[in-house]
Parts: structure tokens; sequence; C-alpha cells
């Protein structure tokens, strides 16, 4: 397998990306805006600099690295996907949980690796400290602190906390093994009135651990540390310092002796490892994920978890009180964190539900199913796969919707023919059918109880009184049929042949049209 990495950015930290996929044999190009940054690079390791479009059309190029400003990362992940390639996204993912969401969907659709820069998932240190904690070394992990603090580098385009925690919620996660419940966090700011320049984080999970966040760039000296605390030994993970001290293990713990507790201080044993480099590591298993198919520890979904983090700390920042996190996402289908769906409601895989939607108990929605904004269905509602509903939209109790039927913007349904405010008339409501592949303008009006054929077009703003035959093009108020569409939607002249398809068609009877098959 020819397997060739283009690095995107090629600044403050991309540059160690080019070099190590170089070294690696990996390197298919750079690709940087700086045209000059661009061509030194390609110049030093022997590779072409690339535009990101020539990246995207090169067949040659297996996988991308997005080393940009997190702005980006969205947008420039989305488009490497949709193109076909591996993902390596540095940190965060991206700055919006909706957005991140959508590219694990994307991944998943496109079967391409989605991986995020979390470094220090593949730093030596943290992995032996991984397996310390597996083997029950530590006991019962009770409480976990980092401290990440240095004096600069100051970054005006994002805080403390989405610049430097990254690192320091993926590994927290990575222990604890579940995402926290609450977040608390506070922060200030001193060089700007706008940028927070030291943060502090307290996370608690459900399992009983406690962890802790410290993050500055105003302060004296530089600090890397993570301590692990459990019930028979506690660590520490000191990336300062070299790499025969980096990692230490004390047999401290609190015992309780006649009903009284006491404090058992253990000597200090250092954990012996090898000098290593983690973003060789981390590159190593972004082509080994490629290889086998099998996503790397810091996939898209460990990301969104971290992401998940980030943004409940941000809130509370921001809002000054106690967050709650929400329960993580579907593996098969994306909610916005703005949208509800409701227990007994079910969601096909691939399905893409938007901004303050809200899909009610015992509605049935498909697969590959785009609903848009301000939408609301259900209850009872049955959606087919593959239909796109567009924004401001209600679908209520008796509507069905068949495969590929496309819901126009602020079109209407109703379900009962002569309703009042006052008087109770679900007994009364009517069934609704649309039959597959229709379509329904914008700001149009379906009357309850009338069946919408296959493959029929119901213009923008007509009101439907009356069953509409398949293939039939419906406009006005009330709405007459004015002609016939293909299964493509495209209106038929008088020789019913379809100009996009070239399907023929012949006219059974008034309100019959059927397409030719076998024509004698």
């Amino acid at each position: 397998m020819s397997l060739k990495i283009s690095v995107l950015g090629c600044g403050y930290w991309g540059k160690n990306h080019v070099r190590n996929f170089a070294e690696l044999g990996f390197l298919h190009s750079v690709c940087d805006p700086d045209k000059q940054i661009s061509e030194k690079y390609s110049q030093e390791y022997g590779v072409p600099a690339f535009s990101f479009e020539d990246v995207l059309k090169d067949p040659s190029c297996t996988g991308v690295v997005i080393a940009t400003p997190a702005i980006l990362h969205a947008l420039l992940a989305q488009r490497a996907l949709e193109a076909g390639k591996h993902v390596f996204v540095e940190k965060p993912l991206t700055l919006d949980i909706a957005e991140a969401q959508a590219l694990c969907l994307l991944a998943r659709k496109q079967q391409r690796i989605l991986m995020v820069g979390h470094i220090l998932q593949y730093h030596k240190a943290y992995l032996k400290l991984k397996e310390m904690v597996r083997k029950g070394e530590l006991g019962k992990l009770q409480y976990i602190y980092s401290n990440r603090l240095n004096l600069g580098k100051i970054r005006t385009e994002e805080n403390i906390w989405w610049n430097v925690a990254p690192h320091d919620v993926s590994m927290i996660l990575g222990l604890a093994n579940e995402l926290p419940t609450k977040v608390y966090a506070t922060g200030a700011t001193f060089l700007s009135s706008q940028i927070h320049d030291i943060a502090t984080a307290h996370l608690s999970f459900q399992n009983g651990i406690e962890a802790h966040i410290h993050v500055s760039w105003l302060h004296p000296f530089k600090q890397q540390m993570l301590v692990v605390i459990g019930d028979k030994g506690m660590a520490v993970f000191d990336d300062c310092l070299p790499w025969d001290q980096k990692l230490s293990f004390y047999k401290s713990h609190v015992a309780s002796k006649e009903g009284l507790l006491e404090a058992i201080k253990g000597e200090q044993e250092l954990i012996p490892l090898e000098a290593d480099e983690p973003l060789k590591r981390e590159c190593l298993s972004f082509i080994e994920a490629i290889k086998t198919g099998t996503p790397p520890v810091t996939d898209g979904e460990e990301g969104l978890k971290v992401l998940q983090v980030l943004t409940a700390a941000q809130e509370s920042m921001d809002q000054q009180k106690l967050i709650e996190i929400k329960k993580s996402q579907p593996q098969d289908y994306f909610v916005h964190e703005s949208a509800y769906v409701d227990e007994g409601a079910r969601v096909g895989k691939g399905t893409k539900i938007w901004h303050f939607s809200h899909i009610l108990k015992d509605t049935v929605i498909g697969e590959q199913v785009i609903i848009g904004q301000n939408v609301m269905i259900g209850p009872d509602v049955k959606v087919g796969n593959r239909c796109k509903i567009q924004n401001n939209v209600s679908l209520y109790k008796g509507t069905i919707l068949e495969d590929g039927v496309f819901c126009g913007p602020s079109c209407v349904f109703t379900n009962v023919n002569t309703p009042r405010a006052e008087i109770e008339r679900k007994d009364e409501f009517l069934q609704t059918i649309v039959k597959q592949g229709a379509t329904i303008g914008a700001n149009a009006t379906i009357v309850c109880g009338n069946p919408i054929g296959a493959y029929s077009f119901i213009a923008a703003g007509a009101v439907v009184t009356k069953e509409v035959p398949a293939h039939a093009l419906m406009a006005g108020v009330p709405a007459r049929r004015i002609g016939w569409v293909s299964h493509a939607g495209e209106v038929l002249g008088p020789d019913l042949r379809c100009p996009r398809e070239g399907r023929r068609y012949r006219q059974v009877d008034t309100d019959t049209l059927e397409e030719i098959i076998n024509e004698s």
C-alpha cells in the first residue's frame, strides 16, 4: 500500500509533523498559505508545495495533517474527509461540539480515520502510568490533578484553557475512562479583557473520581505535572524532568488503625523509561490506523469527549456556575446540542438533526435523513430513509413520509379539518401519507387526509385540498394539476420525456402517468 501524508500548516507546530512524516518516509507534500514557508520545507524535504485544492484532488495523497489555527479545523477536516482523505487534526478537534459531531459522523460515513492530536496519550510516561492504573497498582483512583504552567507563549486568538488544557483533559479522561458529570471552572484575564490567562477547572465523575486542572501562561517557571492519587499509592508524571525521572511512584496512602486515620508515606520509586519522541509515536499511530482501519486511541470520538469538557468549562467560566455535561451523543446519528430527541423515539443511522429541533416520543426516523432547524416531528410520526425536512416544518401525529421525500422550508401539515382551541378532537385526526420521492415546496400547505402521490411536486405556496396523483405538478390555491414531473423532478414537455434522465412516460388518463419501461 502506497501511503502518503500531506501536512497542512507548517508553522509553529506543523513543522514538527513535516519533519516526522519525512523521517518516517510518508511525507507526500507540504501546504501553507505562506508561500515562503511552504517552499522552504518543500526544498528541505524534497516534496511538492501544494495548495489545499491540489492536495484534495491528488489521489496519491492518502491523508492530511491539519495543523492550522483551531478556527479552521472544522471546515478543512470536513473538506478533506469529503475528498476521501484520512484526517489527523491537531487539538482541539473543533471549537464547536456540533461541528465535531458532524465530523465524526462524516468520518464513519466515508470510512476514513479521524484522529486528534492529543500527543500526551502517546507519551511513554503516560502509557506506563495507564498500565499501572489498569493493573491496580494505585488501587481505586480517587483524585487526579494537573498543572500546566509557564510564562508565555501568549496567544491572541484563543485563551489559555483552549490552548493548553486539551492535553490535560485528554489524559484525565483516559484514566477515568468516562466523561465527568459536572464541571466547575474559574478564570482570570490580565493581559487582555477578552482572553483568559489563567484557568482552573474541577471535574466530578460518576465513578467517584475528582479531578483538578490548573493552567496558566503567567507563571515564573515551566511546570507540566500530572498527579494521580489512589487508595493504595500515588504516581507523578513530571514532563519537565529528564526521562529517567519523568514518572515516579509512591506507596503512600491513608490507613485506618484502631479507628484512627494515619498517613503512610512511601519512598519515591522512579519508573525506568527509554527516551522517545511522543510526536513520532503519534504519527506512527495515524499511519497504523490507516493501514489496519482500527481507530487510534485519540480518534474523533475521543476528541469529541475532550471538546465537551472544554466547552462545559468555558461555559462555567463565562456564567460563573456549575455545568452538568449531557449524556454523550449516540454513535450512529447526529443531534445538535440545542435539539431534543425524546425517549421512545427511534432515529436511523446517518441522520442529522439540527438546531432547536424536537423529535417527540414514538416517532420513527429513517436512515440518512436531514432535519433542519426548528423542526418538530411527532408524536407517532414515521419518516422514511433519505428524506430532507427543511427549516420550520412541523409533522404532526398521523403524518407518514415514505423514502426520499423533500419538505421545503415552512411547509405546513395539518391533522384535523375543523380545529377549535376549546374542543378536544384528537379522535378526529386524519392520516396524511406522502409517498416516495415527492417534493413539497416552501410554504405549501397540505390539508390532512389527502395522500400525496409518489414523485409528485407541490409548488411553493400551493394549498393541497384533494388527493395528488403520482408525478403530478400541483400549483395554486386550491392546488390543481398544471403538468407532470419525472422521477428526477423535471417538468415534462409534450413528449413526456425527462430532459435529465431520458426516461419516457405515457398519460393513461387524466390523473395517471406511467413510465414506459419496454416499448414494443
